[in-house]
């Protein structure tokens, strides 16, 4: 017996199988959201045929997209879904049946409104749900039919759509109708049958268009499985865009090598990739240039330029990794004689990369310093002032950050002040993106210091990725700063984060500044002995002091302060337990320690003495929050039990060893020291009436436990691991 092939159809005793292919055709579809698109697509009408049992086991998705096409072909789809089991509860038995048994007249009721009334009581199912019995309709209905199903998929499909603007636009007839771009024509052919849906004012068929300048204008898709052959061959469009993607890839990395360069490793060039993918429905490569001469503006504008206006790929040295006079374009043709492509392309850039450098050569003509006076006219904020008050509340803080990590402070100041200075540049003016990188060029070309230069090109990272060195430690109080002025200024006037809204990027502010904490650790500026370095909520206060009297809001240090913990405790709960993030995180400790903190708490955690100690924290929190009055130090004169004593000279024998340790930053080994006293808090408690009827008795036995409380949870609060 011959096995039937994907090509054939498939019969079973109740219907048929066959592929299932829906094309929508439509306008130009917005680049950047093709993929998603394709995919909620795809995965919408999959939801809703499956739902109807309308699948076979071994059915497969396929999608399709281009710039003008969304499509998916689907294989293995029943024409009609196999009788599927029901069960629908109408009423309690004792409303339903009459004292004899036979049917009420409410039961006639609900049967005739579902259309059951031929069914008989002794046809129903008694059945117990919670404290009645019910009466239930039990049977087998009819299966989904693949055309009525199909067109609940379509509308579900169209309408769950990630579209990032609707348009509305006319049909025909006059109506109208709301959709991402205006779509010309359906296609929905299941085996070689076309199924009779309709959607955005369109009858579905078996048309399908090929590429609008190569291949036919129009084609008849015979049978569903032949669609993405029938568009490759006749139609000259690759449907699928991750074939796409994959041959302008090879042949992108094909030319770049043939001119020994290379593409770069930016992330931006797996964005382009993706959104020239979308651009084209049959991609071709070529080879364009410019004059070596643009070479002489900063590199970053001229990529810019080529990868968002006019979307080529820039080719950079492969040992220098400078930006060449060559660059990649993906075009949709694919002539005989490519030349008019490249020079067409090449006339277009030409005038661009000339404004690039117009801009630069006039930005240069005045020095960025000269420039800082003209900030006082660009509004920041209307409750916080312009960007030059801006810029001297930075100053300030980069200063008071400097001096407490000994950095040049006078450098710190100068980045600050010049910081903002390249916004009124006709260059940033053209390519906002650019802020801070001109400014640093600039500053450069002016002489500026050196430290100074780096600071103005990395303030606008998201992240400090790199441990912070001597000549990057300018940049990281530059850096925290300015996002401490923006965290502390703009919650400060009533505007924090609400929900999904984050407007002034707070989120990412704190999530900066924890980057900073933590390369400033990396790099030795964060030494243990001086905890005090850089707190958190001193560094806010001071901030917050920076402002005109009455702008920041009272509270607001405490709120800011915890916003960050909170950032920080999301970014590590992808990596550590709960328990312990929490326990560390209570204590608000300095940002740089956390880390260090958590892995100590976590090695004491797995240790035999970890479970015995957390309870006995929990406990001895719970009797110090019963204290009537503060407590002094313990007084060796009022105990009473051998086990007081025994604790209380515990204590002090471990506790300097655990002090020096903590202070040496040693958390784990401090931690791991205290968890010797274990044996003796559970003696105390096994043998020691704590809540005594003496009161002098009571409170210096509470005292004793205070101490130890103290000791055991400098790193964290172990009573929550319990």
């Amino acid at each position: 017996m011959t096995q039937a092939t994907p090509s054939q159809e498939i019969h079973t005793k109740k219907t048929t199988v066959h592929p299932l292919l829906i094309e929508l055709l439509t306008e130009e579809l917005p680049p950047k959201a093709l993929p998603k698109l394709e995919t909620a697509f795809a995965n919408g009408l999959h939801q809703i045929l499956k739902k109807h049992h309308l699948l076979s086991d071994d059915s497969q998705v396929k999608r399709f997209s281009t710039p003008r096409r969304l499509a998916v072909l689907i294989t293995q789809v029943l024409e009609q879904a196999p009788k599927q089991p029901f069960s629908e509860r109408l009423m309690p038995v004792s409303i339903g049946l009459n004292d004899d048994g036979s049917a009420s007249a409410a039961l006639l009721k609900k049967l005739e409104a579902i259309d059951q009334s031929h069914v008989a009581v002794n046809e129903l199912t008694r059945k117990q749900d919670g404290k009645h019995e019910f009466l239930f309709l039990e049977g087998s209905a009819e299966g989904a039919k693949l055309e009525d199903a199909l067109q609940e998929a379509l509308d579900y499909a169209i309408t769950h759509l990630p579209i990032p603007k609707v348009m509305q636009y006319q049909l025909a007839d006059g109506s109208s109708v709301k959709f991402v771009r205006p779509a010309h024509r359906l296609t929905a052919v299941w085996g070689n049958t076309v199924v009779p849906v309709t959607a955005l004012g369109l009858a579905a068929g078996r048309t399908i268009e090929g590429h609008r300048f190569m291949g036919e204008k129009t084609m008849q898709l015979e049978h569903a499985e032949h669609y993405e052959d029938l568009l490759f061959e006749r139609g000259k469009v690759v449907a699928s865009f991750d074939a796409r993607k994959a041959a302008i890839q090879q042949a992108l990395e094909t030319q770049a090598k043939a001119l020994n360069t290379t593409l770069g490793d930016s992330p931006e060039v797996a964005a382009l990739l993706n959104e020239v993918t979308a651009l084209v429905e049959n991609p071709s490569v070529y080879v364009g240039e410019f004059e070596p001469s643009f070479l002489d503006v900063p590199a970053e504008c001229l990529i810019l330029t080529m990868r968002q206006n006019q979307r080529y790929f820039p080719l950079f040295d492969p040992e220098s990794g400078k930006l060449t006079h060559r660059f990649l374009i993906v075009s949709n043709m694919q002539p005989a004689d490519p030349s008019n492509i490249i020079e067409g392309n090449e006339r277009v850039v030409r005038p661009r990369l000339a404004d690039a450098k117009f801009f630069f050569e006039t930005d240069r003509q005045q020095k960025l310093q000269e420039r800082t006076a003209a900030l006082a006219d660009s509004v920041y904020h209307n409750k916080l002032g312009s960007q030059l008050e801006r810029s001297e509340r930075i100053a300030k803080i980069a200063v008071h950050i400097a001096e407490q990590l000994g950095a040049n402070t006078a450098h710190a100041e100068r980045a600050a002040k010049l910081a903002k200075a390249d916004l009124n540049t006709l260059m940033v003016s053209e390519f906002p993106e650019l802020q801070g990188i001109i400014g640093a060029y600039y500053a450069q070309a002016d002489g500026e210091d050196p430290a100074v230069v780096e600071a103005l090109r990395s303030q606008y990272q998201l992240r400090l990725s790199q441990a912070t060195t001597e000549s990057t430690l300018v940049a990281t109080c530059l850096f925290m700063a300015e996002r401490l002025e923006t965290l502390v200024g703009i919650w400060g006037i009533g505007l924090p984060p609400t929900g999904e809204r984050d407007p002034f990027g707070l989120r990412r502010a704190a999530l900066g500044l924890i980057s900073a904490w933590q390369q400033l650790q990396t790099g030795g500026w964060l030494n243990v002995p001086e905890p005090k370095k850089l707190a958190l909520k001193p560094l806010l206060n001071f901030v917050a002091s920076t402002f005109a009297a009455d702008t920041i809001a009272e509270g607001t240090v405490d709120a800011v302060a915890n916003f960050i913990y909170e950032r920080f405790r999301n970014q590590l709960a992808t990596e550590y337990e709960h328990a312990v993030i929490d326990a560390v995180l209570a204590l608000q400790p300095a940002i740089h320690e956390i880390p260090a903190r958590i892995n100590a708490c976590r090695r004491f955690a797995q240790s035999p003495e970890a479970a015995s100690l957390a309870a006995a924290n929990k406990r001895i929190d719970n009797l110090l929050k019963r204290a009537d009055q503060s407590l002094d130090a313990p007084n060796p004169s009022l105990f009473t039990e051998a086990a007081e004593q025994q604790l209380y000279d515990t204590i002090n024998q471990l506790q300097p060893q655990a002090n020096a340790q903590y202070q040496a930053g040693d958390f784990t080994g401090s931690l791991a020291t205290l968890a010797e006293v274990h044996s003796v808090v559970d003696s105390f408690f096994d043998n020691v009436m704590i809540m005594a009827d003496d009161e002098n008795i009571r409170n210096n036995r509470l005292a004793l436990l205070q101490q130890l409380y103290q000791a055991m949870n400098q790193v964290a609060e172990l009573a929550r691991l319990d």
